[in-house]
């Protein structure tokens, strides 16, 4: 179940960004501003969480890159001019050299996130339209999406500001290759 709490703001509502940063979410609760609106979700389901575990154990296990991992971390991304989003991505993975996860703030920059992950689940509308254009603004290189609904698997690349200019997508069960800083092909069979 997702809980909307404000209807979308006029532009440059600092009243509704300042109740979301004073928000104070019950523990296992996700809140996230996305597209101007405040969006509380519950705790993902175990086989939402399967899918991130078994992605990131691929990761780790073949990329030609050794990467850090987060599934909590808050990222600030720049909208299409009205308030900022503030988003918490299922995963996000980051060179280790760059060391991107070094600091204790909610909410951080994305620089150096080499890649965003996204498993649909209470409300895959933003997941397949509003947060895919906030990275793509924010110019993170690489968004991968598990639509759960859909039953495929998609990797947007070579953002332009606005949103992903490349888009290769299998279906759920089939190999996707990842492009270099990862060089290999994701095994996408458990990810229903």
């Amino acid at each position: 179940m997702t809980v909307m709490v404000d209807e979308p703001p006029t532009q440059g509502d600092s009243g509704l960004l300042d109740r979301f940063l004073a928000l104070d979410t019950p523990e296992g609760l996700r809140a996230e501003l996305i597209d101007g609106e405040i969006v509380v979700s519950p705790p993902p389901g175990s086989r939402h969480e399967r899918t991130i575990a078994r992605i990131n154990r691929q990761v780790m296990l073949h990329s030609s890159t050794a990467f850090d991992f987060s599934g909590n971390m808050g990222l600030v991304l720049p909208s299409d001019g009205g308030l900022p989003n503030y988003v918490i991505p299922d995963g996000t993975f980051a060179p280790l050299d760059l060391d991107v996860y070094d600091n204790d703030d909610s909410w951080s920059e994305p620089d150096g996130i080499a890649m965003v992950v996204e498993v649909t689940s209470s409300r895959p509308r933003a997941d397949r339209e509003g947060k895919r254009q906030a990275y793509a603004r924010a110019e993170i290189p690489l968004y991968f999406l598990v639509d759960r609904d859909e039953k495929r698997v998609t990797l947007l690349s070579r953002p332009d500001g606005e949103d992903y200019a490349r888009t290769d997508q299998v279906t759920v069960g089939n190999g996707l290759a990842l492009p270099e800083p990862f060089g290999f092909e994701l095994d996408t069979t458990d990810f229903v």
